[in-house]
């Protein structure tokens, strides 16, 4: 545990299951302790990121410091702790939706003394000023595998098929039923590809999922769609260095990392139109995108690469080369850095 006293930022994260944005503070924390003194704070954090207790934030010292909020209950939790209990606090508030937020949302927004947005997009739907900081990822732990054959043989994954994947949670809005639609229309005629859906369920979207494997079921591909529990580590670089093809068929996404993670791994993305995809994935040079529940082109998209090795090997490439030059997180953690820094130095 970090001592208290020493912190100049506090990043909540008050969700215990793993999501997009716990990746995202869990994987920021670390590298932003080099540089400030930050540690996150929540019921569930893992070994190896700087932390304090929940416990220890009503004996917070009223010294002068940034409360980095990413969900409403961390953004209320943040102005009790300063309207409250007089915590001198400069609240932060990074928003990735990209769809009007609701009245009582919109009220404590405004009591930040500053919101990021995570993409042109998403700033677009705020009614205060922002700034736009693109989330970034950690391009070592996500890179190119070296000989995917054992890396598969490890993971229990077929070593000599095409595998192509959709990480994350499953439900409607991820559109998993269109991957597993595209999927079940190209995988007869091409017996090398097996398709790799992984990610929690939550009780609301049980029946989903239990419909989504019945289609499989009913379609005589059980044996080449694999359904697969998320990674109880929390690590899910080695699944996509494993892959040779990503699908991100999402028809609502916030910011959506999956598809940069994949490329960051040298794996080729076909990604719709939702969060921030069109904001990092160079179309028609390391992926494609298609239009949100267009089934047809996400089919058609996917056909292509699958059905073309020399040109999924050079997107490989170019979205490798990509994530390195534009998408890493130590950009997005400078960009905080700098951004906690003004704050803390403000009258």
């Amino acid at each position: 545990m970090t001592d208290p006293k020493t912190l100049d930022v506090i990043a909540p994260n008050f969700k215990k299951r793993m999501s997009g944005v716990t990746s995202t503070v869990y994987r920021l924390v670390p590298l932003q302790a080099r540089d400030i003194a930050i540690a996150a704070c929540g019921p569930a954090v893992p070994e190896g990121v700087p932390q304090i207790p929940t416990s220890a934030l009503p004996g917070l010292s009223k010294r002068r410091r940034v409360w980095h909020a990413r969900r409403n209950n961390e953004m209320l939790a943040g102005i009790a702790l300063k309207r409250l209990l007089g915590k001198d606090l400069k609240l932060v508030f990074t928003s990735a939706a990209q769809r009007d937020h609701k009245g009582f949302t919109k009220w404590m927004i405004r009591q930040m003394d500053a919101v990021v947005a995570t993409s042109a997009r998403s700033a677009s739907f705020l009614e205060v000023p922002s700034r736009v900081i693109h989330h970034g990822i950690d391009a070592d732990l996500f890179r190119p595998a070296e000989d995917k054959a054992p890396l598969r043989a490890e993971l229990n994954l077929p070593q000599d098929k095409i595998l192509v994947g959709c990480f994350g949670r499953i439900r409607p809005q991820k559109g998993n039923d269109l991957f597993t639609e595209a999927m079940l229309r190209l995988m007869p005629t091409r017996p090398d590809v097996v398709a790799v859906m992984m990610g929690g369920v939550t009780e609301a979207h049980k029946a989903y999922h239990e419909g989504l494997k019945s289609t499989v079921e009913k379609a005589g591909l059980s044996d080449r769609f694999l359904f697969l529990p998320e990674d109880p580590h929390w690590d899910i670089s080695r699944w996509f260095r494993a892959l040779d093809l990503y699908i991100a068929p999402q028809r609502w996404e916030g910011f959506g990392l999956t598809p940069m993670e994949a490329m960051a791994c040298a794996v080729p993305v076909v990604a719709t139109r939702a969060g921030a995809f069109e904001d990092f994935i160079p179309d028609g040079k390391a992926g494609h995108i298609v239009d949100i529940e267009d089934l047809d082109a996400l089919t058609e998209a996917t056909a292509d690469l699958l059905d073309n090795p020399e040109k999924r090997a050079s997107f490989a490439m170019a979205a490798r080369a990509h994530v390195e030059a534009h998408c890493r997180i130590e950009q997005e953690a400078a960009a905080l850095v700098a951004l906690y820094r003004d704050l803390l130095a403000a009258p």
